[in-house]
């Protein structure tokens, strides 16, 4: 299957052309431009990636050029996947990258298109974008999802037993017995933040989740989905969670893809509206923090992560299938040794800590190491903090395109309650 992706995969090369500059300013900026482009070169020189045996492969007689060519930010492969909430995935993916304009401080803009299918009946089709005007004036993030979804369930909170009313308990369910909810899923979501001080944002925008067909077709019992929108007001067929976001950034990260340093923050409120189409207001905090520290100068890929995400409730009602839970983060990477929604709340913290290191000197192969803990509230009782759900695993990367730092990763994790699983796909989890 990985065999299968590297002889599929596009990798151009541009040759590089300073743009032109008309004022002082400009200039300095140009040989700044020069000056990284050529720090590049020198990094670039001394790693491998799937490009490189793309080459190897089937030109391996071409002569090296004369001058500086500067890899592509641009990988189309086929889109495999694997993990416990989808099962095994095919598809296509188009992943780009690259800095816009010609100041040297502007942080790399990424974006990503696939479509796939997976074993588990789900079609899914997603656009989004992280994009940096020159000179981080303005930052857009959004994304664009359509899709025909199965969501697992197991039911609300983490895991703890009650002993409360026959509902509290289904609720609960403390046996983590698996269901599965079939929905069609569609969102839209786009933030825009302007840079007020160097690296810091403040930005607002607009989320649309919406779905609809929403049913359990193996259950002939009452279930969690059903008791949770019975006491919250909610349809059983669908629903609409529209919204305004008003958020905080601040980044320094060295990469957006995979960071060899820096930190990244983001805070804010979602204002849910019965006015925008939600079917019920909501008002809710997030927060997500990322500190990545390199332990060498002369082997930067040494890098400890952290990472904390969570999401807390503050007045009003959520979905059921919205509620902050395991890989429920923006980027659905959080949680790794159990699927998706595996625990969940109306209050939710994420934590995780992860070692990265190179295993060949040419950095086509590097390895991981992490370990996370989970933490949510229920409705018998258990507050956030009280009962903490451990994962950990470890995992192979192997560099896919050197010039945006994109890495095949394969990792395999272990959870509570039996939960394990193999886990397939671009880049790091955070």
């Amino acid at each position: 299957m990985v065999a299968g992706i590297f002889l599929s995969t596009g990798y151009a090369f541009g040759q590089v052309a300073p743009t032109p500059a008309d004022t002082v300013k400009g200039k300095k900026a140009e040989r700044l431009e020069i000056k990284q482009q050529k720090g590049q070169a020198d990094e670039f020189a001394g790693q491998y990636d799937v490009g490189d045996l793309f080459k190897a492969i089937f030109h391996p007689h071409r002569k090296p050029d004369t001058v500086f060519k500067k890899p592509s930010g641009i990988t189309i492969i086929p889109n495999v996947a694997s993990n416990p909430t989808i099962g095994s995935q095919i598809g296509i993916k188009a992943v780009a990258g690259r800095k816009l304009g010609n100041d040297p401080n502007t942080l790399l803009s990424v974006a990503a298109t696939s479509a796939s299918i997976t074993t588990k009946g789900i079609i899914y089709f997603y656009l989004n974008h992280n994009i940096y005007t020159p000179g981080n004036d303005w930052n857009f993030q959004g994304s664009l999802v359509v899709a025909k979804m199965v969501s697992p369930d197991y039911g609300l909170g983490i895991g703890r037993g009650n002993n409360g009313s026959t509902e509290d308990q289904i609720l609960a369910n403390a046996a983590r017995k698996g269901r599965a909810l079939h929905s069609y899923y569609y969102n839209l979501r786009e933030k825009v933040y302007k840079e007020v001080q160097k690296n810091l944002f403040v930005g607002a925008g607009v989320s649309f989740d919406m779905r609809s067909h929403i049913e359990d077709r193996n259950s002939t019992t009452l279930t969690p989905y059903e008791i949770y929108n019975d006491r919250h007001g909610f349809s059983n067929g669908s629903y609409q969670a529209n919204g305004l976001l008003f958020n905080v950034q601040y980044t320094s990260r060295d990469n957006q893809n995979r960071a060899y340093k820096g930190i990244y923050v983001d805070a804010g409120f979602r204002v849910n509206q019965e006015w925008m189409g939600s079917s019920r207001n909501a008002l809710q905090f997030t927060t997500d923090f990322r500190k990545y520290i390199s332990l060498s100068s002369t082997h930067p890929e040494h890098v400890i992560a952290f990472w904390n995400w969570g999401s807390y409730l503050l007045a009003g009602n959520v979905p059921y299938l919205e509620l902050p839970g395991t890989a429920r983060d923006g980027s659905f990477r959080s949680g790794r040794g159990y699927v998706g929604q595996y625990f969940k709340g109306t209050n939710y913290n994420y934590s995780e800590a992860e070692y990265r290191f190179p295993i060949t000197r040419n950095k086509f192969l590097s390895g991981v190491a992490f370990f996370n803990l989970q933490t949510a509230n229920d409705e018998a009782g258990t507050k956030l903090f009280e009962v903490w759900q451990p994962g950990y695993g470890g995992g192979l990367r192997v560099l896919f395109n050197k010039a945006t730092r994109t890495n095949l990763c394969l990792d395999y994790a272990w959870g509570k309650y039996g939960a394990r699983g193999f886990f397939l796909g671009l880049n790091e989890a955070f």
